[in-house]
C-alpha cells in the first residue's frame, strides 16, 4: 500500500513535471517567432537605411551641394600640389 502511493506520487510529480516542460517550451517557441519577426524587421530597416546612406553620399550629389550652397569648386591646375612620401 506505502509502494503504490509513493509510485502514485512520483507519477504525479512526474506528469506535472512534463507539463511545465511543456508549457516553458511552448513559451520559449512562441519567444522566438516575435523576435524572428523582429530580426526581418530589422533587416528590411537596415537595407533601407544602407539605401539611404548610398543615396545621400553619392558622389555627384555631394559635388552639386558643394557647388552650390558652399560656392566650392575644384582647384585650378597650378594650385594642385602631389607630395611623395
Amino acid at each position: 500500500m506505502r509502494f503504490d502511493a509513493v509510485l502514485v506520487v512520483l507519477v504525479v510529480a512526474s506528469a506535472l513535471g512534463v507539463i511545465s516542460a511543456q508549457h516553458q517550451a511552448r513559451k520559449f517557441y512562441s519567444e522566438l517567432e516575435r523576435e524572428q519577426v523582429r530580426a526581418r524587421g530589422l533587416e528590411v530597416e537596415w537595407g533601407q537605411l544602407q539605401l539611404e546612406q548610398s543615396t545621400w553620399a553619392a558622389h555627384a550629389r555631394v559635388e552639386k551641394l558643394a557647388r552650390e550652397k558652399l560656392g566650392m569648386r575644384p582647384p585650378a591646375q597650378g594650385q594642385v600640389m602631389v607630395v611623395e612620401p
